[in-house]
């Protein structure tokens, strides 16, 4: 684990459950982090490493795969050294600051011989996956629209997330991209354009390139349209809802922690609660290892389509135009 801030000890304690991935090492540069997550998690010494010395995992045969869990602005870098390295890549999303760097970073993987994942644990949640097969099965009928809501109000102003260095833009980058994503899977198109406006009500929180409200449409080549939010600004923001000719689909919370909940027109959803970290880390394990296709793609190419819908976006706010896209 690379980067042993909030989210990368959620992954530690989920992983304490996996039985086909085990967590090793660990890299920070914070010496009591790595001496504490030693005593927490039972990691060995010599698989501990600073920034300044995580190169050497080369020479460590403990280790398979790198997670990196830190700010957004470290992730292209680090991918980088870790595939120098000879080891798998696992990137938190998203997965770098633009499309560009996303691209270097399936490009060296793919040089190095080694696999980059990037951590969609949706895309193994079981009530998302039951939509996206009844979708796939017809039942819902043709697609018409895709509505996503993601938001919450945003606490610490000195947090990396509102530090366009670190974070590469606001809500957008850090909750909107759940959306963005979702919108892919849950119609199964990519669009074609996108239109986005941009609302800020607290310039002194939310500084130049740190969006605090973006709006943003989608078009798809079947006609299908999709309308979405994302907000560092409001709660209660969680929601997906897909429509189609003869059914609907709706999840309340959508892409949170946990427990997912939903329902469709047939009723409710009553799928597995799941641990999503936990099931994650073994499917990764499965894909890296058996070479397991997944039923929505996890891989370094999944992610930079994101990315250019999000350089899309954010063009489309600058130039007040709509972006046609390509992906």
């Amino acid at each position: 684990m690379m980067g042993l801030g909030g989210y990368g000890t959620r992954v530690a304690g989920a992983m304490q459950y996996c039985t086909k991935a085990k967590l090793v090492g660990a890299i920070s540069g914070t010496p009591k982090k790595l001496t504490d997550w030693q005593d927490s998690f039972g990691i060995p010494a010599k698989n501990c490493y600073n920034y300044q010395t995580y190169h050497q995992i080369k020479n460590n045969p403990d280790i398979d795969a790198v997670y990196i869990t830190t700010p957004n602005g470290l992730h292209h870098d680090m991918a980088l050294a870790v595939a120098k390295a000879g080891k798998h890549v696992i990137c938190e999303k998203p997965m770098a600051l633009n499309a560009v760097q996303g691209q270097e970073m399936v490009d060296a993987c793919k040089a190095a011989g080694v696999k980059l994942l990037v951590g969609y644990r949706m895309h193994f949640e079981p009530h998302t996956l039951e939509v996206i097969r009844m979708r796939k099965a017809g039942e819902l009928g043709k697609i018409l629209f895709f509505r996503g809501l993601c938001g919450f109000k945003i606490g610490d102003p000195k947090q990396w997330r509102l530090n366009k260095e670190l974070a590469g833009g606001g809500s957008l980058m850090d909750i909107g991209i759940y959306a963005i994503n979702g919108a892919r899977y849950m119609t199964g198109e990519e669009p074609i354009w996108v239109t986005a406006q941009e609302t800020k009500t607290d310039p002194v929180k939310f500084k130049e390139g740190v969006d605090e409200t973006i709006q943003f449409q989608f078009g798809f080549p079947s006609g299908a349209t999709a309308s979405c939010l994302s907000t560092y600004n409001q709660n209660n923001l969680d929601k997906f809802f897909l429509n189609g000719e003869k059914g609907w689909a709706e999840m309340q919370p959508s892409t949170g922690y946990g427990p997912i909940k939903g329902r469709t027109h047939k009723g409710e959803l009553n799928q597995p609660v799941t641990t999503h970290q936990t099931v994650q880390m073994d499917e990764f394990s499965d894909i890296l290892l058996n070479g397991k296709q997944p039923v929505v793609p996890v891989d370094g190419n999944e992610a930079v389509k994101d990315l250019k819908i999000i350089d899309a976006i954010y063009a489309a706010v600058k130039t007040g135009k709509k972006v046609e896209l390509s992906l």
